[in-house]
């Protein structure tokens, strides 16, 4: 299952490679920008807090509807976004740097 997901992003990214313009920047290419000292996986949100200060903005928690699916904390810094679950960072997330670069935008509020 794994090599399938795998091909089907390499499949993804090359469809919108083909879609970009030479002007454009894909997010992908920009994923290294997470700065090193961000935080990282399995630390608290009071860790996150100390240590980072507090974020630019805390979106609205998704998911949690069943037992099996977490709910999801998103907190929005300048330059990335945190995700958390079950109060734990799962992930960090570069935020779009402009207008023309394709992949995900700002979270929605």
């Amino acid at each position: 299952m794994h090599c399938l997901s795998r091909s089907l992003l390499l499949v993804v990214l090359a469809s919108l490679s083909g879609m970009a313009s030479a002007g454009d920047t894909l997010l992908i290419e920009r994923s290294k920008d997470v700065p090193a000292n961000a935080p990282t996986h399995g630390m608290s949100i009071a860790q996150v807090q100390s240590k980072f200060g507090a974020p630019a903005s805390k979106l609205e928690p998704r998911g949690g509807q069943k037992r099996a699916w977490p709910t999801i904390t998103r907190w929005v810094y300048p330059s990335y976004t945190v995700y958390f679950a079950h109060d734990r960072v799962i992930d960090v997330v570069v935020n779009q740097a402009s207008a023309d670069e394709i992949g995900p935008k700002q979270p929605m509020k």
